[in-house]
């Protein structure tokens, strides 16, 4: 990603495979792109459930977060691979397995989610900015961080690549003030690290919290790597993502797992304040940049699946750079609401949300990995996947419709929530292991399904 002309400028392409002659950059760059994404006040939220919200004690929280994002990075760097060889969105990339039509269920959800996540990345850095400028109330902090956003999303993918490689430095110095000042120069209660204990519940529900913040990255992590060249090496793509998003996300979820029993009514900056003195000013000033930039992935992503759904019906409509655009403003406007609606009760608001994408996220990985890697092999034939009948993968893949339904299903019994406890998580003492019995069953009965109908070779 060049970081001259390209990032000043607005982005020409939409939901369209990137001509060969336009790809640019090399696999490295993914690294920086998920290090820096994932260094911000949120990643220290999502932390911070594991001693608040689960009660573990520190030591448990640390390893659930490890666990967690172990093993949902898996999923999430093999995503990132599909880029460089198809050259589109992964929501486009998605109709290969579920038909033109029967992707649309599955892009609608992940457009919600997008909302979801740009909102809670809003409320972050409103409250961020009212501590650094108490005049500035909360909710115009949100609207001020989400104009930022805006800004950065509209310019699109070379100009957030180049802001998450500034992350990597500016939110990368905040956090290694944070863990500078509260372990060594005003080193926090060894209480703070003892509190809590261990129990089942909490350190599965973790576990499945650190596993869905990659899989969450899964439906749009091809996005920032459709423009690598093809033969930039899936491989190579696959461990910069997984190494970029472990390292920048578990190291700010273990300092929100250690400031944890400090978090009053959600509230993560206060904590953080709280504990870093007079270097709380410096500190949140690094990090508020980089919440923003989390927004405007959102934002981006976001705009990118509403065209997909919207192409999905026109599909005679030829989406524009304008159209994108204004797209993004559309998105915008309704992560704002969501952010000002939920800032009061924002902690346990995010994890329910977490909890639910989770249970529809997990069988739509794994129908398109199956499909990917195992299936075709990643030969697909794109000029498909806007063809208004689906090209050869029709309007609808009912295999691949159906294996997604069970996949909900067969975890239904296995849910642990606050709002739903199903028979077998109520029998094992409330753990949620829905995640992995979806992965386990939908993996093998599409593959299965699938295996002998004949595919397009070409892509």
């Amino acid at each position: 990603m060049q970081t001259n002309n390209k990032s000043t400028r607005i982005e020409q392409h939409t939901i369209y495979q990137i001509p060969l002659d336009q790809r640019h950059g090399n696999a490295r760059q993914l690294f920086t792109l998920w290090f820096g994404a994932n260094l911000n006040v949120l990643t220290i939220v999502t932390g911070a459930l594991a001693t608040t919200v689960f009660g573990q004690s520190f030591l448990s929280g640390v390893v659930a977060i490890l666990v967690g994002n172990l093993a949902g990075t898996i999923f999430m760097a093999l995503h990132a691979a599909q880029g460089p060889r198809l050259g589109v969105p992964q929501m486009v990339q998605s109709r290969g397995q579920f038909g033109a039509r029967g992707a649309a269920f599955v892009v609608a959800l992940v457009i919600f989610m997008y909302v979801g996540y740009a909102g809670t990345a809003f409320v972050t850095g409103g409250q961020s900015l009212h501590f650094i400028l108490p005049a500035i109330s909360e909710r115009a902090g949100i609207l001020a961080i989400a104009v930022v956003s805006l800004t950065a999303a509209i310019y699109g993918h070379d100009l957030i690549h180049f802001c998450t490689r500034m992350m990597t430095y500016v939110s990368g110095s905040a956090l290694l003030l944070c863990y500078i000042w509260i372990l060594f120069v005003n080193p926090i209660p060894m209480t703070y690290l003892t509190r809590g204990t261990f129990s089942a519940v909490g350190f599965f529900g973790m576990v499945s919290i650190g596993a869905l913040w990659q899989l969450a990255y899964a439906p749009y992590v091809s996005d920032y790597s459709r423009y690598l060249p093809p033969d930039s090496g899936p491989r190579q793509a696959f461990w910069s993502c997984y190494w970029g998003t472990i390292l920048g996300a578990v190291l700010p979820m273990i300092l929100g797992a250690m400031i944890g029993p400090v978090v009053t009514d959600g509230n993560v900056v206060n904590a953080i304040a709280h504990l870093t003195g007079r270097a709380s000013l410096p500190i949140m000033l690094l990090f508020a940049p980089g919440v923003a930039v989390a927004g405007s992935i959102c934002l981006y992503g976001g705009a990118l699946a509403v065209i997909t759904l919207a192409h999905t019906f026109v599909p005679q409509w030829r989406a524009t750079s304008r159209a994108r655009v204004l797209v993004t403003l559309g998105v915008f406007f309704v992560a704002i609401l969501i952010g000002v609606a939920g800032e009061s009760n924002f902690l346990t608001l995010y994890s329910q949300f977490n909890e639910l994408l989770l249970y529809l996220m997990v069988p739509w990985t794994a129908v398109n990995l199956v499909d990917y890697y195992l299936i075709r092999f990643g030969n697909y034939d794109v000029p498909s996947f806007f063809a208004a009948d689906g090209g050869i993968y029709g309007r609808y893949n009912v295999a691949a419709l159906i294996c997604y339904t069970v996949g909900i299903l067969v975890q239904i019994p296995f849910v642990a929530t606050d709002l739903y406890t199903g028979s077998i998580a109520r029998a094992m003492g409330g753990i949620d292991f829905s995640w992995v019995v979806g992965l386990a069953v939908v993996s093998p009965v599409y593959y299965f399904a699938v295996r002998a109908r004949p595919f397009a070779a070409t892509v």
